[in-house]
């Protein structure tokens, strides 16, 4: 850890990337989630599979799976590290399309980035097959819920209830 308590800087205040081959190997699991907010009308298209473009939520879910699974060519300092478990779910919420995804591993370093790209993918992806119909729908929000293991334990993201 550099003088400053970053972990990916060295004393000079170059960026590095963190040496985990100390660490000891354990379970970990983090779930991140989007919102995609849109028009009632738009929202109906998605849930009931009539999109012209097609599945939209198959689509983004297999976008998930792959945007964890790349998350280290993605981000720069992000070990690669082996998956065991990535799950992606969309559901409507109001006005919104929430997409959750959960990501587990047994490693030297979390999921947490990983779970965040499957999340914004995902909802990258769920646009894309929704801007011929509506252009101004928004990706609200990407944000880490929960992650469990490793060094600093368990955390969970205060004030969201489902």
């Amino acid at each position: 850890m550099s003088e400053g308590g970053l972990t990916h800087a060295d004393a000079r205040g170059r960026v590095k990337m963190v040496d985990v081959g100390g660490k000891p190997v354990t379970e970990r699991r983090a779930t991140a989630e989007a919102l995609v907010s849109m028009s009632d009308a738009t929202l109906d298209l998605i849930f009931e599979g009539a999109l012209p473009k097609g599945d939209a939520i198959g689509t983004a879910r297999l976008a998930g799976i792959m945007g964890a699974k790349r998350t280290s060519d993605l981000i720069p300092l992000c070990h690669p590290i082996s998956l065991s478990e990535v799950a992606v779910e969309i559901e409507r919420v109001s006005s919104t399309a929430r997409i959750r995804t959960t990501v587990r591993n047994a490693d030297r370093t979390g999921v947490e980035m990983e779970a965040m790209t499957a999340a914004a993918v995902a909802a990258l992806t769920l646009y894309d097959m929704i801007k011929g119909v509506e252009r101004g729908a928004r990706i609200e929000s990407v944000h880490l819920r929960h992650k469990a293991g490793g060094r600093s334990g368990e955390w969970s993201a205060p004030g969201l209830g489902d």
